[in-house]
């Protein structure tokens, strides 16, 4: 029986990387392995591996992190970020009932979080 998915995300800068995730997001570092490590916040668990090849202008990962509640809060904490996100897109109201607001991080990858609307 499968409990629960976990992404694998490339990293090329890992002290940028866990910056970015630990001190900019939030996430709790939870295992450090050198070229692989853990990362938590709440109930979303992230892997990260080291991929020297990876171009981050080209990358083609991406995640979709669902929020139970308070996307707005999260969005204005990510506009108020210091030092600012280079890569944070609008709060949108999505056709197939989702709120949803992109973000890029160190390494090219697209996080989009994403609230159902009720």
């Amino acid at each position: 029986m499968i409990t629960s998915v976990v992404p694998k995300l490339p990293f090329t800068d890992k002290q940028l990387t866990m910056d970015f995730y630990v001190r900019q997001l939030g996430f709790e570092l939870v295992s450090d392995y050198g070229d692989y490590f853990i990362v938590r916040l709440e109930g979303a668990e992230l892997h990260f591996f080291s991929y020297p090849e990876l171009i981050p202008g080209k990358s083609d990962f991406m995640i979709y992190l669902r929020v139970d509640k308070n996307l707005e809060a999260l969005y204005e904490k990510c506009k108020k970020n210091d030092p600012p996100f280079e890569r944070l897109g609008r709060l949108e109201l999505k056709p197939w009932g989702q709120k949803e607001f992109p973000l890029i991080d160190p390494n090219g990858t697209l996080l989009t979080f994403g609230e159902a609307m009720k």
